[in-house]
């Protein structure tokens, strides 16, 4: 099976072909919202982070924002600076540089404020918008893929059936040579260790029950215990009484394939198969992690209406729940509730949705694209603010 896709320098495939526009720091984010308001073609990507923060997180921001850069849905960056941040344009720019594509730089101090920038970063942009546009879709193989798994507003029919039905498609995905990336560590705790049977060896298994013993210690540290947390309310309104119940549900989104490794946050999985990544469960953290480490295409399972897209990534919402998708159909795209009302196999919702994933990797538009829902986006961080 095949998929349109853009093929880059290096000869990744990106199932988009944006500009991207990102702030170096929070304090950039209102001129890079205009840049790319200015100029169609671009995507920004904003965040929260960036200054006054400890060596570990500055470096988390950094790396985070060239994997962004280097995911190929990308054509080029525009990096946008205040110029007192902590977090640095020049070793991301030296960074997404390796991957071939064209880096430019602003300084928002050094060019005299924001009016000054926007019109500065709109030139630049317009070019490379003009160099973007002359690449064109090529046919090729379902294995230049790599998906990313989510899912949250959880019910009852999201372990049922989309989580299920997303498990299926991530391993045609495999079958054909692909790359899934499973996250949310909080959304595993209490199935560790049936997820852990599945790892490629020991080393891998351990790491698994490492990510699950490193969240709950965050959250030990702060005098609160993860597993009382969990599920929340939205969850419970839905029918998940504990947080073991929604964790069985919520690692069926990884179907039955060998876990082949274990990566940190945002990192670029270096073989192909199902690999697990660090992450939270929350949609702007976890959103931002997949598509950091290469993500072209995303699949988000949701139970009560989940509407968060990515700026640059598309990511397809299913829904097992015949009410949300009449509620929430502007939100999904992508109605297996056939599962639960028995007129359509698990099986085939699978390979039904495959298809789907395919259309949208090759140009068809999710709805949270086409709603532009996709702006609240962050960097997962582990430090406080200082």
């Amino acid at each position: 099976m095949e998929f349109l896709g853009y093929r880059r320098e290096n000869g990744a495939v990106g199932t988009r072909n944006y500009v991207g526009v990102f702030s170096m720091v929070t304090c950039a984010n209102e001129v890079t919202a205009e840049i790319t308001r200015q100029v169609k073609g671009c995507a920004y990507f904003m965040h929260g982070q960036g200054c006054a923060q400890t060596s570990v997180d500055i470096d988390r921001v950094n790396s985070t924002l060239a994997g962004l850069g280097a995911n190929p849905n990308i054509a080029s960056v525009l990096l946008v600076s205040l110029g007192c941040e902590s977090s640095s344009a020049e070793k991301v720019a030296r960074a997404i540089a390796k991957t071939g594509k064209q880096v430019e730089t602003i300084v928002i101090q050094d060019i005299g404020g924001a009016a000054r920038s926007v019109a500065q970063g709109s030139l630049i942009t317009q070019e490379m918008v003009r160099k973007a546009s002359a690449l064109k879709r090529t046919p090729c193989p379902m294995s230049e893929i790599v998906l990313g798994l989510k899912c949250g507003s959880s019910d009852t029919t999201q372990g049922l059936a989309a989580n299920p039905a997303l498990g299926i498609a991530s391993d045609m995905l495999v079958t054909q040579g692909g790359t899934s990336i499973l996250g949310e560590v909080t959304e595993f705790m209490g199935a560790e260790h049936i997820l852990a049977r599945r790892a490629k060896d020991k080393k891998v298994a351990d790491q698994i029950f490492q990510l699950v013993e490193r969240m709950e210690n965050r959250a030990m540290s702060m005098g609160v215990d993860m597993r009382g947390g969990q599920p929340t309310k939205g969850n419970i309104a839905g029918g998940l009484s504990s947080i073991e119940e929604k964790s069985l549900g919520a690692i069926a989104k990884s179907g039955s394939s060998v876990i082949q490794a274990v990566y940190e946050y945002g990192e670029a999985p270096r073989e192909k198969g199902l690999v697990v990544m660090d992450s939270p469960g929350r949609e702007p953290e976890i959103l931002t992690g997949l598509a950091a480490a290469g993500c072209t295409l995303i699949g988000f399972a949701t139970g009560l209406g989940a509407p968060q897209g990515f700026p640059f990534v598309p990511v397809v919402k299913i829904t097992g729940n015949p009410n949300t998708w009449r509620k929430m159909r502007d939100h999904m795209d992508v109605n297996v509730s056939g599962v639960i009302d028995g007129s359509e196999s698990l099986p085939a919702a699978g390979e039904r949705l495959f298809g789907e994933m395919a259309e949208a990797a090759s140009g068809r538009l999710t709805k949270a694209e086409i709603t532009g829902y996709s702006k609240s986006m962050d960097i997962y961080m582990q430090g406080p603010v200082i």
